[in-house]
C-alpha cells in the first residue's frame, strides 16, 4: 500500500498526471482499468472509456462516516487485493474524513468534516458504515453530542451519492436483530432523496467497494442494482451456483459433522447449515485476503450475511435450510432412463388426450344439417353439406 503522504498531490492535478509522476506506465494503468471492467462485467470495450475518465479525473473528495458498528468493515476494506481499496481511498481520492483512519481527533476531526462538506458541496461521495439507531431519540449513538441520524442527514445533504458499506449500513445487521432494542435501521431507511447503493456483507468484500466507486467516477452514476439496492455485477448470482463444492451437492456428497471424513474431503456443507443456496454474493469469485480463501473454502458454511435480516432468517446458523432441489450428477443411467421413459409415456398420453379434445371442438364447430331418415348430424369433413332451404 502506498503511503498517502509519500506522493502528495498538487493543486488541480489530474489522476493521469499524478500516476505518470509516480512512474506508473500507461500499460499498467490500462491493465488496472481492464481488471476493474472485468469485475464490473463491462467487457473490454469499456476499458478505453474508463481509462479516459479516470485519467482526466481530479482528486475526488470522499467523506466516510462510521455509525453504530464494530469497525469490521473498515478492517476488511484496508486489507484487500489489487486493485487495492487502500490505494484508492488513501491516495487516489481525497479521504477528507474518517475518524478511524485520520490522525485528527475531537474538535479537529469535526472541523475537518464540516470543512470537507462545505468545500465539496454537491460533489463528494459519502461512504457510510454502521446502522442508525432511532429508538429513544437516537441516544444509543452520539458523536460530538449529535445523534447518528442527524450526522447522516447532514452529510448526505451535500453528497453526490451514498455508498452504504456492510450489513449494518445495509439494513441494521445484528443491532437490528429481534428485538432490536436500539431501533437500528440501514442508511436507505433514512436517506430517500439521494442514490444509495448497498455493498452488502458482514463484512463486505472490499473489491466490490473499489469497483463501485470507480464506476461512479467513470460514468457519473452508480451501477445497476437488484431489488435490495445491491450492485448486480457482484450480487447477481447465488453462492450456491458459483460454489466450488456444487458438484458434491449434486452428487449427494454432504458433510454431516465438522470432523468427519466428508469434511476432510471437502464435501458440501449444506447439511451443517450452509446458506449458500439462499445467498447472493461474489465470495466464491473474489474470495478474501488476496484471493487466498473464503469461508466455504476454509470449511465453514455460509451464514448468508449479504441477505437482509440474516441474523433472524438464517439462524440457527448451523441448522439446515429447508430442502433445496437439485439434479444429482451421479444418478445411475438406469434411474435416469426410467424417469425419461415415464416422461415419454406421459407425453404420449397427454398428446392423445389433447388430440381428442381438439377433434371434439372441431366437430362442435361444424354446421348442423338434416340427416337422411330424420334427425340432424354434423357434416362429414370430406364433403361440405348443402344447407337445407
Amino acid at each position: 500500500m502506498y503511503s498517502p503522504t509519500s506522493h502528495p498531490w498538487t493543486e488541480g492535478e489530474t489522476l493521469g498526471h499524478h500516476l505518470e509522476q509516480r512512474g506508473v506506465s500507461r500499460r499498467d494503468f490500462v491493465e488496472y482499468c481492464g481488471g476493474l471492467c472485468a469485475v464490473l462485467g463491462l467487457g473490454n470495450l469499456a476499458v478505453p472509456r474508463m481509462a479516459r475518465a479516470l485519467q482526466t479525473l481530479k482528486r475526488p473528495s470522499v467523506i466516510w462516516i462510521q455509525l453504530q458498528e464494530c469497525t469490521g468493515c473498515v478492517e476488511s476494506v484496508i486489507r484487500t487485493s489489487e486493485p487495492t481499496i487502500g490505494n484508492l481511498i488513501l491516495d487516489l481520492v481525497s479521504l477528507d474524513y474518517s475518524h478511524t483512519l485520520m490522525a485528527a481527533a475531537g474538535h479537529q476531526a469535526e472541523d475537518a468534516l464540516q470543512s470537507a462538506m462545505k468545500q465539496n458541496a454537491g460533489k463528494y461521495l459519502l461512504v457510510v458504515t454502521g446502522s442508525v439507531p432511532l429508538a429513544d431519540g437516537g441516544v444509543y449513538l452520539t458523536i460530538g453530542g449529535r445523534t447518528a441520524e442527524t450526522i447522516l442527514k447532514e452529510a448526505a445533504a451535500g453528497a453526490a451519492a451514498v455508498v452504504a458499506v456492510g450489513a449494518c449500513a445495509h439494513w441494521g445487521s445484528v443491532q437490528a436483530a429481534r428485538p432490536n432494542p436500539t431501533g437500528a435501521v440501514g442508511v436507505s431507511a433514512i436517506i430517500k432523496d439521494k442514490p444509495v447503493i448497498n455493498i452488502a456483507g458482514c463484512p463486505p468484500i472490499a473489491d466490490v467497494i473499489t469497483a463501485t466507486v470507480v464506476h461512479f467516477l467513470t460514468f457519473g452514476r452508480m451501477p445497476a442494482t437488484d431489488g435490495d439496492g445491491r450492485p448486480l455485477f457482484a450480487y447477481g448470482a447465488r453462492i450456491h451456483d458459483q460454489c466450488s463444492r456444487r458438484a458434491n451437492f449434486d452428487a449427494g456428497q454432504f458433510v454431516t459433522s465438522f470432523d468427519d471424513d466428508a469434511a476432510r474431503q471437502g464435501w458440501c456443507l449444506y447439511h451443517v447449515g450452509c446458506k449458500g443456496p439462499a445467498t447472493f454474493s461474489p465470495c466464491p469469485i473474489f474470495q478474501w485476503n488476496d484471493a487466498t480463501s473464503w469461508p466455504i473454502g476454509a470449511g465453514h458454511p455460509c451464514l448468508g450475511c449479504t441477505e437482509r435480516h440474516f441474523w433472524d432468517t438464517m439462524t440457527p446458523f448451523y441448522g439446515r435450510l429447508p430442502d433445496i432441489g437439485g439434479f444429482g450428477v451421479e444418478r445411475s443411467a438406469d434411474i435416469i432412463g426410467a424417469a425419461l421413459a415415464v416422461g415419454a409415456t406421459a407425453g404420449v398420453a397427454a398428446h392423445a388426450v389433447a388430440t381428442g379434445i381438439h377433434e371434439a371442438r372441431r366437430r362442435r364447430s361444424l354446421p348442423i344439417v338434416e340427416a337422411p331418415g330424420g334427425g340432424s348430424s354434423a357434416a362429414p369433413p370430406s364433403s361440405p353439406p348443402s344447407v337445407k332451404e
